[in-house]
């Protein structure tokens, strides 16, 4: 079976390493992945468990194509235990390990963007890929890797500027969504997808603007539209706010139903799980697939909406948990200037 299309990723691979990342002869690359350990199989449907193996394939054979085409770095792999929830701290061993190299690539199911550990290896000089849910065909020719990510930096610092500027943002679509928060004082922030500074991290593929709202200050509705979130299918999924927290979940089928209870609705216990964490607009122009996050709030004109942690992108709000949900044909209003309608940016 050819899981993966070995000679369609090279390029994407190469690219990866050389423009988003800024490899220089020399440097040590670690590409990390998680796994399951035995006893979490039996929690997931085979199709989810395919996707797990396929990823963790895929990032060992990123590594055997990175050292094959940088023969000058040293490039290692290192597998880790999965923590089965984004935005959970990994094991011990692997944050030290993230921080021994000059490069880390991320090729994970569970997030490590919105960690600790991440954060720390930033801090450390690392460039870090943060690559959570990645497939192979995101590198393949017309994917979201294969685009001019110097057109992206442009628009995306633009509107990074927009909300720097703005003191309030709504946010509104067909499906229902209005939501309303307070972006005082807060730093838009550009993930361009080009990391060569040390230090610098973000997402890839790349292509999105945004800001940690307000604390407390989100008021209204998130409506988010079925199969524009893994397994959602059934029915769209409300989440509704008040004083900056999701007081109610609705809808979503199964999705709603679990998400309900790891929120702690009506106790105190999720509390941080459940505020309002992101404001994001994509950017990245061959973005395209809705049933995986990582790609779908790229996608340019969409917003996209967090809860959770948002201490490791100029929020105060600390979670074991970030969870991004993507709104379609979205208006985007800041200081009561409209700069986005029915997806489109507006002059």
């Amino acid at each position: 079976m050819d899981w993966i299309e070995r000679d369609r990723i090279v390029p994407g691979v190469e690219n990866m390493l050389r423009a988003n990342l800024g490899l220089r002869p020399g440097e040590r690359v670690l590409v990390v992945t998680d796994v399951l350990s035995p006893d979490r199989w039996r929690e997931y449907a085979s199709g989810d468990l395919e996707g797990m193996l396929r990823r963790s394939y895929l990032a060992r054979l990123v590594t055997e194509v990175a050292a094959a085409s940088f023969p000058e770095s040293r490039v290692d792999f290192y597998a880790f235990e999965a923590t089965c929830q984004s935005g959970k701290e990994p094991p011990p061993p692997a944050a030290a390990r993230f921080k021994e190299t000059d490069v880390l690539v991320a090729i994970v199911s569970f997030s490590l963007s919105h960690t600790a550990a991440r954060e720390e290896a930033c801090r450390a000089g690392v460039r870090v890929a943060s690559m959570p849910r990645f497939i192979p065909e995101m590198f393949y020719p017309g994917g979201p890797m294969a685009v001019d990510y110097t057109a992206i930096a442009a628009e995306t610092g633009m509107i990074a500027a927009w909300l720097t500027a703005a003191d309030s943002a709504a946010v509104r679509s067909p499906d229902g969504t209005d939501l309303r928060f307070s972006l005082r004082e807060r730093q838009g922030l550009n993930d361009n997808g080009l990391y060569t500074a040390a230090g610098s991290w973000g997402n890839l593929p790349a292509g999105e603007a945004y800001v940690a709202p307000v604390e407390g200050s989100a008021e209204g509705r998130i409506v988010v539209r079925r199969r524009w979130f893994p397994g959602l299918e059934e029915e769209d999924l409300v989440l509704s706010f008040e004083r900056g927290e999701v007081v109610k979940v609705t809808g979503g089928g199964d999705v709603g139903r679990k998400l309900g209870v790891f929120l702690g609705l009506g106790g105190t216990g999720g509390r941080a799980r459940r505020q309002l964490a992101e404001l994001g607009v994509g950017t990245n122009p061959n973005a395209r697939r809705t049933d995986i996050v990582l790609e779908a709030e790229k996608i340019r004109g969409t917003v996209h909406l967090a809860i959770g942690d948002n201490s490791h992108m100029g929020g105060r709000n600390a979670a074991d948990f970030h969870q991004d949900y993507v709104i379609p044909e979205a208006e985007l209003i800041l200081d009561g200037v409209t700069r986005m309608k029915g997806g489109r940016l507006l002059p």
